[in-house]
């Protein structure tokens, strides 16, 4: 089926779901049946927030057809972000506040002013504060009649979306996609070559997007060996430290990289607003208490670096947490050369194997625990240096056992 929802991969079954709900709510306009709570779940790289994107365009779709055709100006403003009456909530810091929600709740409160309905995407809606949920449950319990919300979470988890918020939505989980369905997509979308394709695919852990950038960005690459490097350190104590404080290092320049043009372009697109550079008889006092707005946004650049940073981090831990599940699902005859199930590194076969020979099951087990319990520091806000320290010290630990 041709349209928005061919950027779906592997979610056959959403999108006959969201497509069926889709052609509901055009006669639901007129009804007021139309469900205005959406929860889209997943595992990362399922594409939620793009399924729930998607559905915003059908729902603001104009083709007199299928919604969501993709062609018409509903649609390709919705997904290329410009529609007047879809707002996306990103957030860039490690948190959605209080004040933010309130001013996403205010502006969707209105009616819509070309579309059907006024739609509100909150992406990675898992980092609502309890205050910001509490004042979008409040607009949830008692929706505008031509508003929609769609949320999107990693799971149905409280500790990921508040049970009362989750009771107030639609629920539409997205599954893994295959490794053929996102070697198929890298093929015919990105137009690689097989062997490439199949390869990142298989590496990428289900995430099309991380598929995409492994095939085609070498840093990425060269991010994903300094990750798996810290498992064979970990078998010399001085090289697993090293190993760690390079991890941290490399998520900070990767920070500092994808900040940089953004912070400066912010800052003088600010300045400039605030009359940097003028020289008529109001300029100085255009400027004037201007300092806390600056502040202001230094402060939202320096969490949006952090949360960067501690991304980059994860999705280093998970590589690493991979190879131990590789060897322990080898070292019991589940996965390896000729079994059915896959390893999470099949380019990685032989050190896999290695690994498994070398660690008892308790220290691969001690290890993926250790991995986790550093995640999980790094999510309470622990200083990253001290938690990757912390990891080496039991990695070491672990495979001397």
């Amino acid at each position: 089926m041709a349209g928005v929802f061919d950027r779906l991969v592997g979610q056959e079954t959403v999108e006959s779901e969201l497509t069926a709900a889709s052609i509901a709510a055009r006669a639901d306009v007129i009804e007021g049946a139309m469900t205005h709570s959406w929860l889209f779940t997943g595992p990362p790289g399922s594409g939620r927030s793009v399924a729930a994107l998607c559905f915003a365009a059908a729902l603001q779709c104009t083709d007199p057809g299928t919604p969501g055709c993709g062609r018409c100006h509903a649609c390709t403003t919705t997904m290329a972000g410009t529609h007047g009456d879809v707002r996306r909530v990103i957030p860039e810091g490690l948190s959605i506040s209080t004040k933010e929600m309130r001013a996403i709740v205010q502006v969707a409160s209105r009616r819509p002013s070309t579309g059907r309905w006024q739609v509100v995407v909150i992406e990675d809606a898992d980092r609502l504060t309890e205050a910001a949920g509490n004042v979008l449950l409040k607009v949830v319990e008692e929706p505008p009649d031509r508003t929609v919300f769609l949320l999107c979470a990693p799971s149905v988890d409280p500790e990921d979306i508040s049970i009362t918020l989750r009771s107030r939505c639609r629920h539409v989980h997205l599954v893994t996609p295959s490794v053929p369905a996102i070697a198929r997509v890298l093929r015919e979308r990105d137009q690689l070559d097989e062997k490439t394709a199949n390869w990142a695919a298989s590496i990428s852990g289900g995430h099309v997007g991380r598929a995409r950038r492994l095939a085609t960005d070498e840093q990425a690459r060269a991010h994903r060996q300094r990750a798996l490097a810290l498992v064979s350190a970990a078998a010399r104590p001085g090289a697993a430290y090293a190993a760690a404080d390079q991890l941290v290092k490399a998520a900070d320049d990767e920070a500092k990289e994808m900040s940089a043009a953004r912070d400066e372009r912010e800052r003088d697109e600010l300045s400039t607003a605030l009359g940097a550079g003028g020289t008529g008889k109001g300029s100085a006092g255009a400027t004037r208490g201007s300092a806390g707005v600056l502040k202001d946004l230094e402060r939202r650049q320096k969490s949006r670096a952090t949360r960067t940073g501690r991304d980059a981090l994860d999705r280093a831990l998970i590589d690493v947490a991979g190879v131990y599940r590789d060897a322990l699902a080898v070292r019991f005859g589940a996965a390896g050369r000729g079994t059915g199930v896959a390893l999470t590194h099949p380019d990685l076969v032989d050190e896999i194997h290695e690994l498994a020979t070398d660690v008892p099951p308790e220290g691969l087990l001690r290890s993926i625990d250790a991995v986790l319990a550093c995640r999980e520091a790094l999510d309470t806000n622990v200083k990253p240096r001290f938690a990757l320290a912390a990891l080496a010290a039991s990695l070491i630990a672990a495979h001397a056992s």
